[in-house]
């Protein structure tokens, strides 16, 4: 693997992570913090910040790129109790916003829709004041399973583009260039009111032109706002890293996309789809 550049420089875990995952485990609940390998996770937990990951730990997809774990012929469960759980813990940490994203599961009907939506419902009568975010997978882009999480109206639905067009028979073969933009246009045609969101990792191999087509077919389909990072291979086995993209190089897609319209953009090596994801959408600001 290649060394990280000077700009990854790592904060030491303060006490505060340690907290946070004694919490996290003692609920038995997953975050993509752990399974993802987050390179922010110090940070986030700094701040009292984490995104739940719900339907299990196991991924029915097999991204290259993804560190979640991937089914292996164990029997899969959705959990009755998940919600609940989760909603115990949004309260406990007093979490005014909540990021809720989950594994892929193909094995279900709704692909896991009915499990976000009891998830948000949950959440929001334990916790009435707290704005929710859901990162949803594709469910096989069923607009029954759309709409299941489009009425509970959360504050923010994002779902990843992840890379460019070329590289999704690479990165992402059991996914869709134009299943997932459709699933963005999808929510927006159910309910126009809600914002959107998705995300693009760079240094997989792309060219500017193509980063610059994914940012305006995001665009196309009504995309509110939009997060670009640079990619990390969680170990020799995954998808390799072609570049390291510079802070300049970031800064100059952000320029790009705030150019064709986004309401707001996160552009740096660091940024991750969640990372951030109060301030993102205007609802905190950090110094």
């Amino acid at each position: 693997m290649r060394s990280l550049p000077a700009w990854f420089k790592q904060e030491i875990p303060a006490r505060e992570h340690e907290a946070l995952s004694e919490l996290i485990f003692a609920q038995k609940i997953h975050t993509v913090c752990h399974e993802a390998l987050c390179p922010n996770i110090n940070t986030c937990f700094k701040n009292n910040q984490l995104t739940f990951l719900i339907l299990g730990k196991l991924c029915s997809r097999s991204c290259s790129f993804c560190n979640v774990e991937k089914y292996d012929g164990r029997q899969l469960f959705v959990e009755a109790d998940e919600p609940s759980r989760v909603a115990q813990a949004v309260n406990i940490l007093g979490l005014k916003y909540a990021v809720i994203t989950s594994v892929t599961r193909d094995d279900l009907d709704d692909g896991g829709a009915g499990q976000f939506a009891c998830v948000i419902q949950a959440v929001r009568k334990m916790n009435p004041g707290t704005k929710i975010e859901v990162l949803i997978p594709d469910f096989r882009g069923k607009v029954s399973s759309i709409e299941l999480v489009v009425k509970e109206r959360p504050f923010i639905i994002a779902h990843n583009l992840e890379t460019v067009k070329r590289l999704y028979c690479k990165v992402r073969p059991k996914a869709d260039y134009r299943r997932t933009l459709k699933v963005l246009s999808t929510v927006k045609f159910i309910d126009s009111l809600i914002l959107t969101k998705s995300s693009l990792m760079l240094g997989m191999g792309e060219e500017e032109e193509e980063v610059r087509l994914a940012m305006k077919d995001l665009r196309a389909e009504g995309c509110d706002y939009l997060t670009l990072g640079q990619y990390l291979a969680p170990s020799p086995s995954h998808y390799p890293v072609y570049e390291f993209i510079t802070p300049g190089q970031f800064g100059h897609y952000e320029e790009i996309a705030r150019g064709l319209g986004f309401r707001n953009v996160f552009s740096a090596p660091k940024v991750r789809s969640s990372y951030l994801a109060e301030s993102l959408a205007g609802e905190l600001s950090y110094a």
